[in-house]
């Protein structure tokens, strides 16, 4: 139960303190009065949204303070986020311009941990939860949480299974990838090897003994001529004297010169020596010439050849000794592609076993779902019909979907608020006076089944008939006897069957700024109504005022005083009021 709300410094708010009590809280002030601020400082406690703009205008900071009874499931929940069990569960929550901070008993704690904790707490449900209510997510949740603990651990077992179904479906489809992936390389592989060993690689030097071959067949023609020429120069020439008889004749005249000076002996054996490798090379040159022969198939084969060892080795290379060393690391690369993981038809065969385990559970889910969708569908008619649409109809619809986490169902609500129309989803039909009773026999509905101690609506009865206004009080009343109930209302017939009445409103005062200059502030109060108050507020609120009978409040503007005949009003709502408890 929310004990007490402090509120220092957030948007209009100078400093509040509201202390609230069991049964049902309402809060009434004119529109624009700051119910609504109230609601939104309680959120933030709580961990709701905030920004810079909530803290009041030349303050640092807005602090919030929220307190609550301990309860057996809170006690729980502290003990395992390890802080400290005190009297009360506070919930702190400080705003600055750059960055905002939560803690609970004053231990700092993190989004996760009070969004955790607030489910534990109080919901608010305000008129413009539309939207959210729209969402199949969300409907599921609440069906679930509608059926009951088996329900629950049914959809936990679901939860469990799905995660191992999708672990090994996961496993699976990244071992079928590897598995395409790795006999993608065992055929590139293949190939590759095929098409080296065809290439026939063995000599690392192939290239260019070939490129020397293929010059020597191109220019043969030349080659023969002057290989001839120089044959001539070195040995036989027919015009002039040959080099190995100039050589001859050399050789004749030392000879002679030696039998009278043998110091020219090393001379004549250098001449010698080069007569004889004149006359080697001259028949070394014409060995070469006579051999040389035009060969123009060894020389398109040769070509053909250095085409496909260049094209290998931009491959594979980029020479030719790299293309060769690549054949060894392909077989080795080769060779490490075996089967060394658990096979994938055991894989395929585990997950078919847990998709079986899955969908089974999954169906029991789903029954246990249908069984909930129709108590719920019953007390959800029966609680609209108290709230004045007896002819409405409602239905929850389930129909299946592929496996997910919550199992194969999608929930939604369907509605027909008046006889004859067809069933359509919420949102697209409902109306907002409609919306309204609807959000209340729904949090009705789900109040026992929910660990809130504190349930907050904001408004969720504006633009509803006097009529409709007293059935929503009534079931605002008993839902008060299980939970505490604060509620923000305009409506009279609402705030009447209070048991606790507080009224909200702006008060302008002049402050001193720098010691000289006033200015006007506007700050928001809130006051506890004791019975007298009550009747005048309740004659304001159903538009009974006597403006000729100011009554001077301590503090703030001039407030009116409810004449005779509109306190006698308020009275018979009040007397009213009490009927409707005794219901």
């Amino acid at each position: 139960m929310l004990k007490q709300l402090q509120i220092e410094n957030f948007a209009l708010i100078e400093k509040l303190s509201l202390s609230l009590f069991a049964g049902l809280n309402i809060l009434t002030g004119e529109t624009g009065a700051g119910k609504s601020i109230i609601l939104d400082a309680l959120d933030c406690a709580l961990g709701g949204k905030v920004n810079s703009r909530m803290i009041r205008t030349g303050s640092e900071r807005a602090l919030i303070h929220a307190y609550f009874s301990l309860t057996p499931l809170l006690e729980e929940w502290l003990k395992n986020e390890k802080i400290t069990i005190e009297d009360d569960l506070v919930c702190t929550r400080e705003i600055t311009t750059r960055s905002s901070r939560s803690k609970v008993n004053g231990v700092a704690v993190n989004k996760q941990q009070m969004q955790s904790l607030r489910e534990y707490l109080l919901e608010i449900t305000a008129q413009g939860q539309t939207v959210l209510i729209g969402r199949s997510n969300l409907q599921r949740e609440w069906l679930d949480n509608f059926g009951g603990e088996k329900l629950l651990q049914t959809k936990e077992s679901v939860r469990q299974l799905f995660s191992a179904w999708d672990k090994t479906n996961r496993i699976l489809q990244e071992r079928r990838q590897r598995e395409e992936t790795r006999l993608q390389q065992i055929d590139m592989f293949q190939y590759q090897l095929q098409e080296l060993d065809e290439a026939g690689l063995e000599d690392p030097d192939e290239i260019e003994k070939l490129d020397q071959e293929r010059k020597r067949l191109s220019f043969v023609v030349d080659l023969q001529q002057q290989s001839y020429e120089l044959y001539q120069i070195l040995y036989q020439n027919d015009d002039n004297p040959a080099c190995i008889d100039l050589l001859g004749q050399a050789e004749s005249i030392l000879s002679n010169m030696t039998t009278i000076d043998e110091e020219l002996n090393p001379i004549l054996e250098m001449i010698q020596g080069a007569l004889a490798q004149v006359e080697e090379a001259g028949r070394q040159i014409n060995s070469y010439g006579s051999q040389l022969e035009t060969d123009p198939d060894r020389l398109s084969e040769i070509e053909k050849r250095l085409r496909q060892l260049k094209q290998i080795c931009r491959k594979y290379g980029p020479s030719l000794p790299e293309a060769i060393a690549n054949v060894k690391k392909i077989r080795q690369q080769l060779s490490g592609l075996t089967e060394d993981e658990q096979p994938i038809e055991v894989l395929e065969e585990q997950l078919k076993k847990e998709e079986e385990l899955l969908l089974n559970k999954a169906k029991e889910l789903t029954s246990l779902r249908q069984q909930s969708s129709k108590f719920l569908e019953k007390q959800m008619i029966k609680g609209l019909e108290s709230l004045a649409m007896a002819k409405v109809q409602f239905q929850v619809q389930i129909t299946p979907t592929s496996p997910t986490i919550d199992g194969c169902d999608n929930v939604q609500f369907l509605f027909s608020p008046n006889p004859g129309e067809p069933l359509q989803p919420l949102t697209e039909i409902a109306s907002g006076g409609e919306m309204s009773r609807f959000l209340l026999a729904l949090k009705t509905c789900f109040a026992a089944s929910a660990p809130l101690s504190t349930l907050v609506f904001d408004e969720i009865d504006v633009g509803v008939s006097g009529r409709v206004a007293q059935s929503i009080a009534h079931q605002l009343y008993l839902l008060s006897r299980k939970h505490q109930v604060l509620c923000v209302t305009h409506q009279p017939i609402v705030a009447a069957i209070a048991d606790h009445h507080f009224h909200v409103a702006k008060q302008v005062n002049k402050e001193t700024i720098e010691g000289q200059q006033t200015r006007e502030r506007t700050n928001i109060t809130i006051h506890y109504l004791d019975a007298e108050a009550r009747k005048h507020e309740l004659a304001q609120i159903a538009g009974g005022i006597d403006v000729e009978q100011p009554v001077k409040p301590k503090r703030g503007k001039t407030k009116q005083k409810a004449s005779d005949s509109a306190v006698a009003f308020a009275e018979s709502l009040l007397e009213q009021a009490n009927l409707l408890k005794q219901k």
